[in-house]
């Protein structure tokens, strides 16, 4: 796991997620997921630069099925962002690192 980014589970979820003080953007992904691995390290990129202003974390899916499940995750990868405990915003599947930034920051935005 890369030096700002935080694993979460469905049992850490609660805490590390919807009760976090900064916003929130969860990497959903699986090991044998092709486009996941394509992202991981713009995720990484970008947790590097953002990290003081938002938590990155990520969650495997196969491991948490109930939780991926709950939250409507029906094919991966999926950026899920929260704020105050709420999805703010949800990028499904790899989209380019523009994009990826200009949601972060849109993120970073509304939370300050």
């Amino acid at each position: 796991m890369a030096e700002h980014m935080t694993q979460v589970s469905a049992a850490t979820f609660q805490h590390d997620v919807l009760e976090a003080e900064k916003p929130v953007v969860v990497d959903f992904w699986a090991a044998w997921c092709p486009p996941c691995r394509m992202l991981a390290p713009i995720f990484e990129e970008l947790a590097s630069q953002y990290h003081d202003k938002m938590v990155f974390a990520k969650l495997n899916t196969d491991e948490n099925p109930e939780l991926a499940a709950r939250l409507g995750i029906q094919g991966i990868p999926v950026l899920i962002f929260f704020n105050n405990g709420h999805e703010v915003d949800r990028v499904v599947g790899l989209v380019p690192r523009e994009v990826l930034r200009r949601h972060v920051e849109a993120a970073i935005t509304v939370a300050a």
